[in-house]
């Protein structure tokens, strides 16, 4: 009996949420296989790999099958290895460190944004946008009422002390100014804030530092289609300013196993935060920390990619305006806030009351350079 000279080598699984990803060799090809227990959601991955490959850099999808229980998808492996082939890992990159290369990708990254939103940017009623990240999570029963239905959120340590619920009567004092946070308005407000038009544009859909490529490419893709321009912008810009150096890896440490500078980087990453009663009234003060290589990625996304989009379609205040909401749902419709230490929880609060707050300004939240900010 002949036994094949090669058998396809598969390695060591990786986790991404609840899927996992099997590198394959075979004689020929470097593959990779997106195991899915959604079969919905692997549909509208390989839909979404369809609509993006016109638009966007993306590896081939080889073969897409269903089996009981799951569903595999098997793209191309694009160049990487430990530390290597994201975003992510350009954003690790020390501060003393040589930034060329991240100044180049960004400028490489906005412009084919530019690009494609110019060709496919056009006012959208809500049901033809992906609903996934945001509508979907804020409507009855989507991942706002799972999280918090029900359920107020202790602001201390205590179990007699204030919660959420308190905000709405007393307020909270953020960096020494004083907000009107509504808890429960708060999501309500949210339930309704993506039934309106938006300007949307052909997109991947969300843009994090682990699912953009380097080189440049863009990875997962069951959010990709006609996404809300302001969502767009809303997903990268939080994520590379919060989530991804910060608490990302903190709350899903299992998820970058091959890129571990990046735990190397979280205290650069990490906000400073302090917290105190004062006569039943919250007082929250925090100062944000960005390593260099994540505060140039933000201001050139923005001086490169946000300004001129907002230029064009958000004239004056409505770019801050679009923002406020989308940006809600990233700061408690991505992790539960329960389920966080207090001084994580208390610092998306005080974030939340600063994007809820009529006055939103971009530039104050994000700290962004002034040049980087667009101008009424």
């Amino acid at each position: 009996m002949n036994t094949p000279a090669f058998f396809p080598r598969i390695g060591r699984p990786l986790k991404h949420t609840r899927n996992r990803l099997y590198p394959i060799d075979t004689p020929r090809r470097s593959l990779i296989a997106k195991c899915m227990p959604d079969h919905g959601e692997a549909r509208a991955e390989a839909a979404g790999h369809r609509l993006l490959r016109e638009w966007y850099p993306v590896p081939a999808l080889h073969h897409h099958i269903r089996l009981p229980g799951r569903s595999v998808l098997v793209y191309d492996r694009l160049p990487g290895g430990p530390d290597r082939g994201l975003l992510l890992d350009l954003l690790n990159t020390p501060d003393d460190g040589d930034h060329a290369a991240l100044e180049a990708y960004m400028g490489e990254l906005t412009a084919a944004y530019a690009g494609v939103f110019a060709k496919t940017a056009e006012l959208t009623p809500p049901e033809a946008v992906v609903g996934k990240l945001y509508r979907d999570r804020a409507a009855p029963g989507g991942r706002l009422d799972r999280y918090y239905a029900g359920r107020d959120l202790p602001l201390t340590d205590t179990e007699t002390g204030p919660k959420a619920s308190d905000l709405a009567r007393t307020g909270l004092y953020v960096n020494g100014r004083h907000y009107r946070l509504d808890w429960e308005g708060t999501r309500t407000w949210l339930r309704n804030a993506f039934d309106a038009p938006v300007w949307s544009a052909i997109s991947q859909g969300d843009p994090t530092d682990v699912n953009l490529a380097a080189p440049l490419a863009w990875l997962d893709y069951d959010t990709a289609g006609r996404n809300a321009i302001a969502g767009e912008i809303a997903d990268f810009s939080f994520h590379t300013a919060v989530l991804g150096g910060w608490l990302v890896p903190l709350l899903n440490p299992e998820a970058f196993v091959r890129h571990p500078a990046t735990f190397d980087r979280v205290p650069a990453n990490t906000p400073r935060i302090s917290a105190r009663l004062r006569e039943g009234v919250l007082h929250i003060r925090f100062t944000d920390r960005l390593s260099a290589t994540r505060r140039l990625a933000l201001d050139r996304y923005w001086e490169l990619f946000v300004r001129p989009i907002a230029a064009r379609y958000f004239p004056g205040e409505s770019l801050a305006q679009a923002l406020r909401p989308y940006l809600a749902m990233r700061i408690i419709g991505v992790f539960d806030l329960a389920r966080m230490t207090l001084e994580q929880r208390l610092y998306l609060l005080a974030k939340l009351a600063l994007c809820a707050t009529p006055d939103f300004s971009p530039q104050r939240f994000f700290d962004l350079e002034e040049s980087s900010c667009p101008t009424p």
